[in-house]
């Protein structure tokens, strides 16, 4: 009998924040704003965990549609601004409008957050987050849709993930024109 070799696995490749890869697949769709920033969409409840919790540094931007169930929405934040520029809060709000259940409605309200303010606690189920200080912006799903600059690698999407009603929300409306 020969010698028993354990088989080796290949360490999983790094993750790569701006394409949203995490361990060699994709887990995001990909826009790019017209400021030039990387949006990040969630495909599915799982995947918008990991973008939201693994991916997403502590200040880069999180928007989620109020009330209903969506996709998680990452705009990554190298320089570490402050606030959004107008345009892409308001592309990052759209798509969060659009890849959720309330796609099909007029003018929804849209949380907007640092990926800091997002938590997980124990037993939630895939999707499911709180937040802590967020303000809440209005979008069309419409001005979500794909311009002929924006890159998105497409694929299979649920609409599963979901932020339960604000328990300590610091909310202010804000209309996005």
């Amino acid at each position: 009998m020969g010698p028993h070799r354990p088989s080796r696995r290949a360490p999983p490749p790094p993750p790569d924040p701006d394409a949203g890869l995490w361990r060699g697949r994709s887990v995001a769709r990909r826009f790019v704003s017209p400021d030039g920033m990387t949006v990040l969409v969630g495909r599915t409840a799982a995947d918008n965990d990991v973008l939201s919790l693994q991916l997403g540094a502590p200040r880069d931007f999180w928007l989620h549609v109020a009330a209903e169930s969506g996709s998680h929405v990452v705009v990554r934040n190298p320089e570490g601004l402050e606030r959004l520029p107008r345009e892409t809060e308001r592309l990052a709000a759209a798509l969060a409008a659009r890849y959720s259940k309330a796609r099909r409605g007029g003018r929804v309200a849209v949380h907007l957050t640092t990926c800091a303010e997002v938590s997980k606690p124990r037993g939630l189920p895939p999707g499911q987050v709180v937040l802590g200080r967020y303000r809440t912006v209005h979008a069309l799903p419409s001005e979500g849709q794909r311009g002929p600059g924006d890159d998105c690698r497409e694929g299979g999407h649920r609409d599963e993930g979901r932020v339960p009603a604000k328990d300590e929300g610091d909310e202010k409306d804000e209309e996005v024109p």
